[in-house]
């Protein structure tokens, strides 16, 4: 195992991501326990040290099944993280209430790293309102030990993570990002390593195969990585691009069987970085990924100077891509939660206005009507 020092502490470069535990009958909220001991046990005998968690994941139960097994191990031998789940504005106002919870849920004493969640559009507002106290009551903990690492996750833009770091960059010690070769450009993961690093954060990374989707490439693409490593497996190639980026220090992996936990932990068993030839020849393939279904705007803005409705027909085109890309996913919905009404897809009218000045001749109108029939 490949390990990346941290502050004072050595961490194993991937660690062990429980949002995407094995499950019975296909029930996310019913965790196969016995399947996830025996993954934890390979992972703790293979020199796996991190283990992330957090209170959403598989319905809540996520934190429980993975207090009860790593309390059967040494406290000094793994180092556990959880997160504060701003991802629902309910619980704001209950930061106390809910690390308490996890405590207890978890089985421990302290987190080893804790992270105000999912820092994005739809609720950047309420954890930068100090009226909330979560700032203050995670600065705390961290005084008084229970917290020894305290951080921030983000699937917001580049420009919500500035205003995030502005105004707490000082105290964070990491970030967690959705990092992988195909979201390098599609979301602008170059940008938000290159602020992070502005920011001297470290990077956590998260998505590194994008939900399995690097895992499974077309006989064509996989053929163009096979001539360049021809004994390096599709999905190591993903993990290879990490490990090509200085910035990145632990990257999670949300593994759902032991044979993929064995597969990950084999590649990480070696440092072995990507060439310039190689790394060209990944864009490649993420440009072909893409190809046929991202429409191709450039953000150039002649589209909302004509825009009866005043929409910023860019960033909804930004989550049209993304949303059509990942077949669904949370992310679209999530920022479009911080629109008003009157911005969203919906607001469209379908005047074709913006289409008769957009230099890719893109069909703009039938994008927005598109993306909310997917939005349901």
């Amino acid at each position: 195992m490949i390990y990346i020092n941290f502050e004072d502490i050595r961490l194993s470069a991937l660690g062990m991501g429980a949002m995407r535990l094995p499950v019975i009958n296909g029930d996310d909220a019913v965790i196969d326990e016995k399947a996830t001991e025996e993954m934890v046990e390979y992972a703790m005998s293979h020199g796996i040290n991190y283990y992330d968690t957090a209170w959403g994941y598989h319905s809540g139960n996520s934190e429980t099944v993975m207090g009860k097994i790593l309390s059967k191990y040494d406290r000094g031998s793994f180092y556990l993280a959880s997160k504060f789940p701003g991802y629902d504005l309910s619980n704001m106002g209950k930061v106390k209430e809910i690390f308490e919870k996890q405590l207890q849920k978890c089985r421990v004493e302290y987190f080893d790293f804790y992270l105000f969640h999912n820092v994005c559009e739809m609720n950047i507002d309420a954890y930068l309102d100090e009226k909330y106290g979560i700032y203050d009551y995670l600065m705390e903990q961290k005084r008084n030990g229970r917290i020894k690492h305290l951080g921030f996750s983000a699937h917001g833009s580049r420009e919500v993570m500035k205003k995030f770091l502005d105004k707490y960059g000082s105290d964070m010690e990491f970030c967690q990002i959705q990092l992988n070769y195909l979201d390098w450009e599609f979301q602008d993961a170059k940008g938000k390593v290159e602020l992070l690093r502005e920011n001297n954060i470290p990077v956590w990374v998260m998505e590194p195969v994008r939900g399995g989707r690097l895992a499974n490439l077309t006989e064509e693409q996989s053929a163009k990585l096979q001539a360049l490593r021809p004994d390096e497996k599709t999905v190591a190639w993903a993990f290879r691009f990490l490990q090509t980026i200085p910035d990145v220090t632990v990257i999670l992996s949300g593994m759902s069987d032991l044979n993929q936990l064995k597969d990950n932990i084999a590649t990480f068993e070696e440092d072995k970085p990507l060439g310039d030839e190689e790394l060209k020849a990944l864009k490649e393939v993420a440009d072909d990924m893409r190809k046929g279904i991202v429409l191709p705007c450039t953000a150039c803005r002649y589209c909302t100077t004509h825009c009866p409705k005043g929409l910023d027909i860019p960033s909804l085109l930004s989550l049209y891509n993304e949303h059509h890309f990942s077949g669904g996913g949370f992310i679209a919905p999530m920022a479009l939660m911080a629109y008003a009404d009157d911005k969203k897809p919906t607001a469209c009218i379908g005047c074709r206005s913006c289409e008769a000045v957009c230099p890719q001749q893109i069909k703009i109108s039938e994008a927005m009507a598109d993306f909310c029939r997917m939005l349901g």
